[in-house]
């Protein structure tokens, strides 16, 4: 008889313990945050445009194609990247004259000091001809960050960007 209780005993045990892990699996999956998407190349910047996934790779293709490369400098964290990132996201004139441009967006530094001229910063937009000259000429609206634009200078952007083009045609 006494080995009936222990039987039953550790029977009891082994069920508690079973339930118990089950309700643990409940709860976590109950509690636990949705999974993030995968994050595409655009970062967010224009999911239906085609970006290149490095430097090298985009330097590549500008002078294959005879496209200008655009280069946006940001961070994820940044209040000023982002804010940048979702008036240029929604404005549809600039996503459509994108898609004329071999884009690259990079949320850290290159080696190469020419996307740099003068200093690192985000948000900077770049622009590359396909001679893979640097045109220190399409700059944003201040003079201590040349490159830089916020929200409101997007109008500028969109000029700059047209600029862009206009130069390749006119010089190439």
């Amino acid at each position: 008889m006494e080995k009936s209780f222990v039987s039953l005993f550790l029977l009891l045990i082994v069920i508690s313990c079973a339930l118990a892990k089950d309700a643990g699996k409940k709860d976590a999956k109950d509690t636990a945050a949705k999974p993030k998407l995968p994050q595409t190349l655009s970062r967010g910047w224009g999911d239906q445009l085609i970006w290149t996934q490095t430097y090298e790779e985009a330097l590549f293709r500008a002078k294959h194609s005879q496209k200008p490369l655009m280069i946006i400098h940001h961070l994820e964290d940044c209040p000023h990247s982002q804010a940048l990132k979702k008036v240029f996201a929604e404005h549809k004139d600039i996503q459509k004259l994108a898609e004329k441009f071999i884009l690259l967006n990079l949320v850290y530094e290159t080696t190469d000091k020419n996307l740099a001229p003068d200093g690192q910063y985000v948000p900077r937009v770049l622009f590359i001809d396909p001679s893979l000259t640097v045109r220190a000429d399409i700059t944003g609206r201040y003079s201590n960050r040349l490159y830089a634009y916020e929200p409101s200078d997007i109008s500028l952007l969109y000029s700059n960007m047209q600029k862009a083009l206009k130069l390749l045609k006119t010089e190439l």
